[in-house]
């Protein structure tokens, strides 16, 4: 059996990969894509609790996780559908308006 340890050293590896990647990315689909990373680390850590301690809680939060994870992805790609139309360029530094 693996320890514990081991899945929280990767979920805080990812975790990390994740918040480099939003604070450094310009591109709205990399952000997009470095959130969903961080949001299954912590997936990770809540599955490896909820193996060691044997109880379904923590499975059953990472399902809630997921859902809404899903529904930030949809209404973000959305969004970021829309600038692209508008402006033809999703590059965060110039948009700096919800100007119509």
């Amino acid at each position: 059996m693996v320890p514990v340890t081991y899945y929280i050293a990767l979920s805080a590896i990812l975790f990390a990969i994740g918040v480099v990647g939003v604070l450094t990315r310009r591109n709205a689909i990399i952000i997009f894509m470095s959130i969903e990373l961080m949001l299954n680390a912590a997936d990770l850590v809540f599955v490896a609790f909820a193996r060691m301690y044997e109880n379904l809680d923590g499975q059953i939060f990472v399902f809630f996780v997921m859902t809404v994870a899903a529904a930030e992805v949809a209404v973000g790609l959305a969004l970021i559908v829309a600038i692209f139309r508008q402006r033809h360029n999703i590059d965060i530094d110039e948009i700096n308006s919800l100007k119509g």
